[in-house]
């Protein structure tokens, strides 16, 4: 019986190119899920778009001297090329300047305000006298107050990770002249988080599903108490708050960001014409909601975002929210300002897809940091990409082509032959398991450890001298390799779509290469093949001093 899955994936800010940080962080690990449960005949709605409130953006326009909007058009229009460049698949992509998001944030404004939990309260906000503005989260800089971190914003580490009020900043400074910022009192409306404590824990023990940094992190957060926040902001861009006299204020980006998953939800079943039609993913209890992210916004998707969902009352909570580590670049962190980050855009320029998917999901960040390095990329193209996967297929429709007049051969199976084909069928039912779990590594890892299986199995049967003295025997072990082929290729689909879609013109297919079934298919004998062609490029090693080159 097929399952309604719906999968928010964090919104990228629409301020600059997204990097190989963002893509194992998140945006990969979603589309590996989404893909699978598609296969598997599931209900699969998966959402997100490019935040463009938050004041990266007006940043980004203020040093260009141009509108927010030209800065979050560009970049919404370029992220959207690089997704579709890693074939990444949505069944909505949109940005959080639409008049669904806008009008969806204000009415559950609204309803969360009539209820008690919005409430409007005078408090003390740091000024710049000599810019003379309040100065929004990120428009404020100085030492973390709870790690001693530099360079940490208004709202949240990074170094730890910690969310904060801008005034626990220690040594604070206005990021547009540098000056050092006074406390000023103004009005704002606060989200009344300190209601949800209780009730996010209780949540939280029923949650065991979680992985251990998203239960340790939001535990933390609530054995110190949740503080009631501001949830608006004086400034201009972004969404007004929607009541008289406060048309000026808006409302803060990270409250009305994570609205974006309902509201693009609803806008997609207005796409397909059912208006009502989100509400069988949101309102169904038997629906389950994945949240892909990045560890720093843990906060936002297991505590801030439940919040407002309870306050609301009729919304599914989360099932699941598979947070990943960070990815550090040559054995240092990400920094995009020293540009010591790989860019999308300018590794497609260069290189395949499938290849990246294939080393940032093997060496993925899911329960800890993890490093990509030039130098391992090339290994695993050439040794694994190449040497195990690519030769397999290679080597054995060629042989096929060559003594079998490209058609699968007949003949009975003994009892080897039937022993890795039983392999075959054990290895997809537990990638399967893995990757409904969200362990894409270790589901990618035994996938290609099977394709090993069969090289080794090629290897021993020696099928180059057998064909001389028993060509039967030779075509049984041929049909038996090109049915483990078919096999992997339904495996490694959601992982490495390009290449499954190269194999299934090798393989002769009659079902379109974007329709696979989560399901093993039965090569029958005399099912003729088309002529091989390579699934992967080897790269020359040259490529890793020039990639390093560019680093910073």
């Amino acid at each position: 019986m097929s399952e309604h899955i719906f999968l928010g994936v964090a919104w990228p800010y629409a301020n600059g190119p997204l990097h190989l940080g963002h893509v194992a962080g998140c945006y990969l690990p979603a589309d590996i899920f989404a893909r699978y449960h598609r296969m598997a005949g599931d209900k699969v709605l998966m959402v997100s778009g490019t935040d463009e409130h938050g004041t990266p953006i007006t940043i980004s326009a203020a040093k260009e001297g141009v509108a927010p909007a030209q800065i979050a058009d560009r970049y919404h229009q370029l992220i959207a090329q690089e997704f579709e460049g890693l074939h990444i698949q949505w069944e909505l992509f949109t940005s959080t300047r639409t008049e669904q998001h806008k009008e969806t944030v204000q009415k559950i404004f609204l309803e969360l305000y009539d209820k008690g939990y919005i409430y409007l309260q005078t408090q003390e906000q740091l000024y710049c006298p000599q810019e003379e503005t309040f100065l929004p989260d990120r428009y404020v800089e100085g030492r973390c107050p709870i790690c001693g971190a530099e360079k940490a914003r208004g709202d949240q580490c990074d170094a730890c990770g910690r969310t904060f009020d801008a005034k626990e900043l220690v040594d604070p400074h206005c990021k547009l002249c540098g000056a050092q910022p006074v406390v000023k009192e103004t009005e704002h409306f606060f989200f009344k988080w300190s209601a949800f404590n209780d009730r996010i824990a209780q949540w939280l023990k029923e949650r065991q599903n979680f992985r251990p940094n998203v239960l340790n992190f939001t535990n933390n957060y609530l054995r110190e108490g949740l503080r009631d926040s501001a949830i608006t902001r004086d400034m201009e861009w972004g969404i007004p708050v929607p009541l008289p006299g406060y048309e000026h204020k808006r409302i803060y980006v990270w409250w009305e960001a994570v609205i974006g998953y309902l509201s693009a939800s609803i806008s997609w079943a207005k796409e397909e014409g059912d208006p009502e039609l989100w509400r069988q993913w949101w309102q169904n209890p038997q629906a389950k909601s994945y949240y892909f992210i990045g560890k720093d916004n843990i906060p936002f998707h297991a505590i801030r975002w439940p919040a407002v969902l309870m306050g609301l009352g009729d919304l599914n909570l989360p099932y699941d929210i598979p947070a990943n580590e960070f990815l550090n670049l040559e054995g240092r962190k990400l920094s995009t300002s020293n540009n010591w980050a790989v860019w999308v855009g300018q590794y497609l320029k260069d290189y395949d897809p499938d290849p990246l998917r294939y080393v940032l999901t093997i060496t993925a960040p899911e329960t800890a940091d993890s490093d990509f390095s030039w130098a391992e990329f090339l290994r695993r193209n050439n040794d694994e990409l190449v040497g195990w996967w690519g030769n397999l297929v290679n080597r054995t429709v060629s042989f096929v082509h060559k003594h079998f007049q490209g058609q699968v051969p007949a003949g009975l199976r003994q009892e080897v032959d039937e022993e890795l084909l039983n392999l075959g069928r054990a290895t997809f039912e537990k990638v399967g398991q893995l990757i409904a779990n969200c362990q894409f590594k270790q589901a990618l890892a035994e996938a290609m450890e099977l394709a090993r299986e069969g090289n080794r199995y090629f290897d021993a049967q020696a099928p180059w001298k057998s064909v001389k003295v028993d060509k039967e025997r030779t075509g049984v072990v041929m049909a038996t390799m090109l049915q483990l082929i078919a096999y992997l290729r339904v495996m490694l689909h959601p992982f490495l779509p390009d290449t499954s879609s190269k194999l299934h013109t090798i393989l002769n297919l009659a079902d379109a290469p974007q329709e696979v079934r989560w399901s093993l298919p039965t090569l029958e004998a005399g099912h003729p093949l088309n002529a091989p062609v390579p699934l992967f490029k080897k790269l020359d090693p040259s490529i890793v001093e020039i990639e390093r080159a560019k680093l910073g």
